[in-house]
């Protein structure tokens, strides 16, 4: 787990160091912290390079409502762009009940609870690795 310095100043402007060069582990451990700082719910982090040629790391989180979701997936664009990393493509916006941000070796899953629960990407991914992310979680 990475320790990311991510400075909030006085005037609420953000400060986020440039991960243009950076590891995937690095970007997933970002995005976590963001998420978590904007209150996202079930956070967790599947290490999925031994399964599959999509990416390396599954991020999952939960929001409570179709807003909120959007919110999340919104902060997420705005500050890995601050950061220097831009997403390769957004889908599920509009709908705001499950919004997937390609990264390239990170994907993002922003999931609303019952579509979260219906999918259950955790029991189809069973076999990837769960990733500790107590460290990154306050």
């Amino acid at each position: 787990m990475e320790n990311i310095n991510i400075i909030e100043t006085e005037n609420g402007e953000t400060k986020m160091p440039d991960l243009s060069a950076a590891e995937p582990n690095v970007w997933a451990d970002t995005i976590v912290a963001l998420l978590d700082a904007h209150k996202a719910q079930d956070i967790k982090v599947l290490e999925v390079y031994d399964q599959t040629i999509v990416a390396d790391y599954f991020v999952l989180c939960t929001g409570t409502s179709n807003t909120q979701v959007k919110a999340l997936a919104g902060e997420l664009e705005y500050k890995m762009g601050l950061a220097k990393v831009d997403y390769l493509r957004m889908e599920g916006y509009n709908e705001g009940s499950w919004i997937i941000i390609d990264y390239g070796s990170v994907l993002v899953h922003i999931f609303q609870r019952e579509t979260r629960d219906f999918y259950n990407l955790e029991k189809l991914w069973s076999d990837s690795k769960d990733i500790d992310i107590s460290a990154l979680l306050k």
